[in-house]
């Protein structure tokens, strides 16, 4: 058995996304084995962002500055928004170098189930933006989910009354996936979406 400070800091550790407690454990223990390199710098990373992060006040993002890299980035096309639930969509997109606009953090999506409604969201903020004018399209980057697509065509509505183009990113079968793995949901979509070939 572990210490109480080496147990409450892998249980700290287990409630980041993507670790469980056997993974926050064999971290605990590199740590531990690299106390004198590892942890010192570990340590003044997590201090350095805990002190210098804020929330973009243009779209949401969350960075060392306010605007945000993106929204301050001359480079970046101005016409286009992307909009997505949270911050971590808006870095996948833009890890992905595909999409050179601005975007859009609604900091959730619509759930009936657990009480999100439209003004709990950063709909307010989008409409101002679009209202300025200067955007000709929008894409809507909700995720695939009944709550995501309910986000989505609640959006399109309250834009339709706006002169912008409104376009959804695409669903159904992803690049290499074969249709036995794939789920009914996913299917149907594609199924759906489908266009002629040529």
């Amino acid at each position: 058995m572990a210490s109480q400070e080496i147990e409450t800091l892998a249980s700290v550790l287990a409630r980041l996304p993507g670790l469980g407690p056997r993974s926050a454990r064999r971290a605990v223990l590199w740590l531990v084995k690299r106390r004198e390199s590892a942890l010192p710098a570990l340590l003044e990373a997590l201090a350095t962002v805990g002190e210098a992060l804020v929330e973009c006040d243009t779209c949401g993002n969350v960075d060392t500055t306010n605007p945000c890299a993106i929204c301050a980035d001359p480079r970046r096309d101005v016409k286009s928004l992307c909009v997505v639930e949270d911050v971590a969509d808006l870095w996948a997109l833009d890890r992905a170098k595909l999409f050179t606009g601005k975007y859009h953090v609604l900091g959730g999506k619509l759930s009936a189930l657990d009480g999100v409604r439209p003004e709990d969201l950063n709909i307010a903020s989008l409409l101002a933006r679009v209202e300025e004018g200067g955007v000709d399209e929008i894409v809507l980057a909700m995720n695939a989910t009944l709550e995501g697509q309910t986000t989505a065509h609640y959006l399109a509505e309250r834009l339709d009354a706006f002169p912008v183009r409104i376009t959804q990113l695409a669903h159904g079968l992803p690049v290499g996936g074969e249709l036995d793995y794939l789920d009914e949901g996913t299917l149907a979509q594609a199924l759906r979406a489908r266009r002629p070939m040529g």
